[in-house]
C-alpha cells in the first residue's frame, strides 16, 4: 500500500497561516496565476483566506482571464447516463443509499439503447456513464456491454463519440481492462478528503474504505488510463480544506505520472429523497463560496477542465460560466431510464434532484447569447491528444486554437441537425465572430472549408 499522499494536519496548518497574509501577498498570487503557472497549496490558501469583496472580484476576473487564455471561450456540453441505482453502499447524502429505500433498478441493454437514442436525438455527442456500486448485479462484463451498446447506437450520421465513466474504484488490473473498452475519462470523487467526516457519511459498504478510494486515480493511471477526473462533494466538510486537498491530489498525480487530472468537478450537495443530510449539509456552501471554489481551482490548476453539473440553478450556472467553468452538463436526468421513459419518477428514484431544468437547446441558447461557444467536441480523445500529450498543448494555452476550431464545427453540426430558427441565426453570428478571432493561416482556412462541407451534408469533422 502506498503511503498516504494527503497530510490533513499540514493542510489545516497552511489554512491557518494564510489568514496572516498581506495584500502584497494576495497581489503576487494573482500575478502568478495570470502567468498560467498554476498555484501552490500555500498560494491557493492565501486566496481562500480573503474576505474582502473587492479581492473576491479580482479573483473572479483573474479566473475568467486564465480560462480564456487556456481554452478560449468554448464550453463543452455532455450528459450523464445512469446505468443503475442499486447500491451496496449506504452514503448518507445519496438517494441511492442502501437503507434509504427509494425505487431502485438496473437498465437492460435495450433500455441503455433507448436512453442513448434519446440523448442522440437531443444532440449530445459526449456521455458520462454513471454506475452505482453493485458487484453482484453490475460487474465489469455488464459495464463492457453497456459501453459497447452506447457506441453502437446511431441515428443517421449522429452517434455518441466519447464515453466517459464514473464508477467505483477498482484494482490496477481491472482499470487496465477498463481501458480496452474505449472509454475517455475515468471520473471518481473522493466526496470528502477529511477522513473523520468520510467515515461518518459512509457508515457501511465497500465505499467506507477511505484509502482504497483515495488512491483509485493512481491505480487507474498505472492501468493505462491517462485522463482522470477528480472532485469533492462540497458541503460535507469545510470547502477551503477540500480545495487544498484537491490540489494535493493533483500534485501527487503530477509527481508520479507527470500528468494531473484532466477534469475537476465541483458539485454541491443537493436534495435527495430520504436523505436528511442532503437537506441540511454539515458545511453548507454559499453561492459566493462556490464562485470562489471554481475561480481558485481555475487559477491553481489552469489546464484542468472545471466541470459544473445541473445541480446548480440556471441563474448561478450562467454566472459560473464566466468564472472558469469549461465543461457543463445539460438537461440531465439522475435516475436510470429518465431520458426515454415518462414513467420514471425523478422524485422517487433520482440520486439527487437537479436544479437547472432547462432543455439542452435552452442551455445552448443561453451559452451562445453570452458569446460563449457551445462545443460537442470529442477530437482530442480520437486523435490521441490525451494525458501528457494534451497537457503539453494545454499548459501554455495552445489547446485553445484546436478548441475554437472544433467548437465552431461541432456547434454548426448541432445547429444544422437539432437547432431551431433562432439558434441557427444567432449561432451563425457567433461562428462569424469566432472565425474573426482565429489567426490567419492553414487552421482557419481548413475550418472554413469544413464549415462549407457541413452545409453539404458531411458530419463528424474535427482537427
Amino acid at each position: 500500500m502506498k503511503r498516504l499522499f494527503l497530510d490533513e494536519a499540514k493542510i489545516n496548518q497552511t489554512l491557518s497561516k494564510s489568514k496572516d497574509a498581506l495584500s502584497l501577498d494576495f497581489d503576487g498570487v494573482i500575478k502568478k496565476a495570470l502567468s498560467l503557472k498554476g498555484l501552490s497549496t500555500e498560494e491557493a490558501a492565501i486566496l481562500l483566506g480573503r474576505s474582502d469583496p473587492e479581492e473576491h472580484e479580482k479573483i473572479f476576473q483573474a479566473a475568467k482571464s486564465v480560462k480564456e487564455s487556456i481554452y478560449g471561450n468554448r464550453l463543452v456540453l455532455f450528459a450523464p447516463l445512469y446505468l443503475n441505482s442499486r447500491c451496496v453502499n449506504d452514503c448518507t447524502y445519496c438517494g441511492f443509499g442502501k437503507s434509504i429505500g427509494n425505487d431502485l433498478r438496473t437498465l437492460s441493454s435495450e433500455e441503455i439503447k433507448n436512453e442513448t437514442e434519446a440523448l442522440i436525438r437531443d444532440g449530445h455527442k459526449r456521455l458520462l456513464l454513471v454506475a452505482a456500486e453493485d458487484p453482484k448485479n453490475f460487474d465489469m462484463d455488464r459495464l463492457e456491454r453497456a459501453v459497447d451498446t452506447v457506441y453502437s447506437v446511431s441515428s443517421g450520421q449522429s452517434k455518441i463519440r466519447r464515453v466517459n465513466v464514473n464508477i467505483a474504484p477498482m484494482s490496477t488490473e481491472e482499470f487496465r481492462r477498463l481501458k480496452t473498452f474505449g472509454i475517455g475519462t475515468y471520473q471518481l470523487f473522493q466526496e470528502t478528503y477529511n477522513r473523520e467526516m468520510y467515515s461518518s457519511v459512509h457508515p457501511s459498504g465497500p465505499k467506507r474504505d477511505y484509502v482504497w478510494r483515495l488512491h483509485a486515480m493512481h491505480r487507474a493511471m498505472e492501468g493505462g488510463i491517462d485522463d482522470v477526473g477528480i472532485g469533492a462533494l462540497f458541503g460535507l466538510y469545510d470547502y477551503s480544506f477540500e480545495v487544498l486537498a484537491l490540489l494535493e491530489h493533483t500534485k501527487s498525480l503530477e509527481k508520479e505520472f507527470k500528468v494531473g487530472p484532466h477534469t475537476i468537478s465541483v458539485p454541491r450537495i443537493e436534495q435527495a429523497k430520504g436523505s436528511e443530510m442532503s437537506l441540511y449539509p454539515p458545511y453548507k456552501v454559499t453561492d459566493n463560496e462556490l464562485k470562489l471554489i471554481v475561480s481558485i481551482l481555475r487559477l491553481a490548476v489552469p489546464s484542468a477542465g472545471i466541470i459544473l453539473s445541473t445541480r446548480e440553478r440556471a441563474e448561478l450556472r450562467d454566472e459560473l460560466f464566466h468564472l472558469g467553468v469549461s465543461q457543463v452538463s445539460a438537461a440531465s436526468k439522475t435516475t436510470p431510464g429518465g431520458y426515454s421513459s415518462s414513467k420514471v419518477s425523478e422524485e422517487n428514484s433520482a440520486q439527487f434532484i437537479t436544479s437547472d431544468k432547462r432543455s439542452t437547446l435552452e442551455v445552448i441558447k443561453s451559452i451562445s447569447n453570452s458569446e460563449f461557444s457551445p462545443s460537442f467536441c470529442t477530437a482530442c480523445y480520437r486523435v490521441g491528444r490525451t494525458g501528457e500529450v494534451f497537457m503539453r498543448h494545454a499548459k501554455p494555452g495552445n489547446i485553445k486554437h484546436f478548441c475554437r476550431a472544433n467548437s465552431i464545427l461541432s456547434f454548426k453540426e448541432y445547429m444544422l441537425d437539432y437547432g431551431d430558427t433562432e439558434i441557427r441565426r444567432t449561432g451563425l453570428e457567433l461562428i462569424t465572430k469566432e472565425l474573426k478571432k482565429m489567426e490567419e493561416g492553414l487552421l482557419k482556412l481548413e475550418t472554413e472549408k469544413k464549415l462549407a462541407e457541413l452545409d453539404h451534408g458531411k458530419r463528424n469533422l474535427f482537427f
